[in-house]
Order: structure tokens, then sequence, then C-alpha cells
């Protein structure tokens, strides 16, 4: 997780890969600077398959953009798994399926969505999912204010992951947004619990430094397609 662990700021950030077992890996974390970013949490909802961002204080959140913090950021749906940093994770969850092409998936889903209207940061809207396979799609803001839309296709090898996040992780103002391919980093731990704590830790400041860290989450799917899911919480 040395990429991680360089990024001052990431935003937002997605993982998908496989665990050293073979399980199929989601990793999702969110690190904010302002007071309605930090406040809030991941909630595991298991009947529903499901990890949703909640508040940790209503009034905070509201000096905010609410619309854009509170969503669903983990949809499983039999053997399948949907990510995103919004509300499309719903949109995405609405086409996966165990052997469901996945770039197809993301190429339609993510059709009527653009950036977020969070100027002048004009965050990204990263999302990924898993089926048959594994894809990962950043949409952000193009020179000319039209959506550039990048969707890759990702290997799913025992050990590695790819990440892609909201921002390049150096901490400016206005955030600058990622750019090129995802980066392959190692997926080294065996459980969702010790993935979810070891991506916390990874985004841990470094001397001197802010900690911007809110909250991680972790989803290991088997390949009969059951779930473990965990998450790790900076504030309850």
């Amino acid at each position: 997780m040395d990429i991680v662990k360089k990024m001052a700021y990431p935003g937002r950030i997605i993982i998908i890969g496989t665990a050293p077992a073979g399980q199929a890996v989601v990793l999702y974390s969110i690190t904010g600077r302002s007071p309605s970013s930090q406040a809030r949490r991941l909630e595991i909802d298991k009947q529903a398959g499901s990890i949703f961002v909640k508040p940790t204080d209503e009034e905070t959140l509201k000096t905010g953009n609410p619309d854009l913090l509170v969503y669903p950021a983990v949809i499983c749906r039999s053997g399948a798994i949907a990510v995103s940093n919004g509300k499309q994770t719903g949109d995405v969850a609405k086409l996966i399926a165990p052997a469901a092409e996945p770039v197809e998936v993301l190429l339609k889903s993510l059709a009527p969505w653009e950036y977020e209207p969070d100027a002048p940061n004009f965050t990204p809207r990263i999302s990924g999912c898993v089926t048959k396979g594994a894809a990962l799609s950043v949409l952000k803001r193009a020179a000319d204010g039209s959506v550039a839309r990048n969707f890759f296709a990702i290997p799913m090898i025992a050990g590695k992951g790819s990440l892609i996040a909201t921002y390049t992780g150096e901490n400016a103002n206005p955030l600058p947004s990622f750019s090129g391919e995802p980066k392959e980093v190692g997926i080294a731990w065996a459980t969702a619990d010790e993935a979810a704590a070891g991506l916390y830790e990874a985004l841990g400041p470094g001397a001197g430094g802010d900690d911007f860290r809110v909250t991680t989450a972790a989803v290991y799917m088997a390949a009969d397609g059951s779930v473990t899911m965990s998450v790790k919480n900076r504030h309850n």
C-alpha cells in the first residue's frame, strides 16, 4: 500500500482485486477535509448485503451537500458487487450479475451520470463492479467542461488489486482529479477485517501531517458468492 501511504489527500478510494487465497476483494475508503465530510461513518446492512455512508452528526453534515455525502457505497447481489463514491452505486447494482460483462455494466449504468457539481473541485465520480470479471470507471470534468468518461477492465490476480481515487493525492486547492490508468497495489490481507484495518492504517498521516481519515470498508467474496464485510470508522 505504498501508493496509498504517499497520498496526502486522496478523497475517496476504490480498490478491486483478489486476496492471496483467491477471494474477490472490493475496498472503499473516505477521507475528508471539511467538518461535513468528517461527520460520516460506514454502516453494514447484512440483510441488504450493502454498506451505506451514514451521518454521525446531522447538523454538521448539512453544512455540506448531503446529496453528495450520504449514499450506498457498496451493494452485493447474488455473486456480484457494485461500488462507487455516490448514489450511482444503485444504478450500477441494477445491472450486476455473475455472468455480466463488467465494462458493459459500467458503460450502461453510468450513462446518465457526470462528475459531481461541487465547484471548484468538480469531484470525479468513481465506480466499480465485480461480475464474471471486474472493471473500474472514472467520470471527470474535461478542460472544456464536458465529461471525460474512462472505463477500465482490470485483471483479477491473487494478491494484487487496482486502485482509483477521486484525487491525485495532493492536498491542494482546487483538488486535482485522478488521472491515468488504475494504479497497481498489493493485497496481502487474508480477511475483510484485516483489509479494512490495514487500509485505514495506510491512510494515516505522515509525520506532522493532518489526519483526514473518515472510514474504510472491505468486502471479500468467495467463489460461491458468499461475502464477508467489514468497516473501520474514525467516528461513531
